[in-house]
């Protein structure tokens, strides 16, 4: 299922999520760029979990924690600008534009962005508590973008999206409320995560348990960081041929 509209946000382009989508291009325009080199990039400002399992539990690992405190404790955040590849920046990109401005009008634009990348950080915190020995460097804005799900979900629970649906000879476009969509969602998360956090670090190259976290502390923290009631959805425009 791709999103393509959600009738919740009163305007699409709002200050700081549209600022946070320039800003994953602008850094992925900046892998590109580095060719070859972008592996040492990444690996520089990715999130490895066992290095930010070992950090949060080093009082005793003096030598760890003096070895390289500062990119451990950055990277739950740099590694939220960083992208593996065109299809992931697209989809990331694309569930922030959809989602994103609503809650961003529902908690004003000093709340969202402190709010956004704490999820991030959430996010990232839980792929090193489910996963403290894998060393497979975690990128993406998808556990910051989880937590705008979350929070969504709580915030608009009577919001309607329109979905792309590909089917195998025809694509279909239907309005879904956003409550079993992102539940479905959700559940595909936590499945996946289940299914395969046993037999891989990560799983097809999907961090799936920093999307439930991320997904969970949205919930969590979403509606009590929202100033006013959620902006009343506008009246669900039909598409048309």
């Amino acid at each position: 299922m791709i999103p393509l509209r959600d009738d919740a946000a009163s305007r699409r382009l709002t200050a700081v999520n549209t600022a946070l989508i320039v800003a994953n291009v602008a850094v992925y325009a900046y892998e590109v760029s580095l060719g070859h080199a972008v592996g040492t990039f990444i690996g520089r400002y990715a999130m490895v979990p066992e290095r930010m399992a070992r950090l949060l539990g080093a009082a005793g690992h003096a030598a760890y924690a003096t070895a390289r405190p500062a990119p451990a404790m950055i990277t739950p955040v740099t590694s939220m600008f960083l992208h593996g590849g065109i299809l992931h920046i697209v989809g990331n990109m694309l569930y922030l534009f959809i989602f994103g401005a609503a809650v961003e009008e529902a908690m004003g634009h000093w709340r969202f962005l402190g709010f956004y990348f704490a999820s991030g950080i959430a996010a990232a915190l839980a792929m090193a508590a489910v996963m403290p020995d894998s060393n497979v460097p975690v990128i993406g804005a998808s556990g910051a973008i989880a937590g705008v799900l979350g929070a969504y979900f709580i915030l608009f629970p009577r919001a309607r999206v329109l979905t792309l649906i590909p089917l195998i000879v025809v694509i279909q476009m239907i309005e879904v409320p956003v409550v079993l969509y992102l539940l479905v969602w959700f559940a595909l998360q936590l499945y996946w995560g289940v299914h395969e956090g046993g037999q891989s670090s990560i799983a097809g190259g999907v961090a799936w348990w920093a999307h439930v976290g991320g997904f969970m502390f949205g919930i969590a923290l979403g509606p009590l960081l929202a100033r006013q009631s959620p902006v009343p959805r506008r009246r669900a425009r039909r598409a048309r041929g």
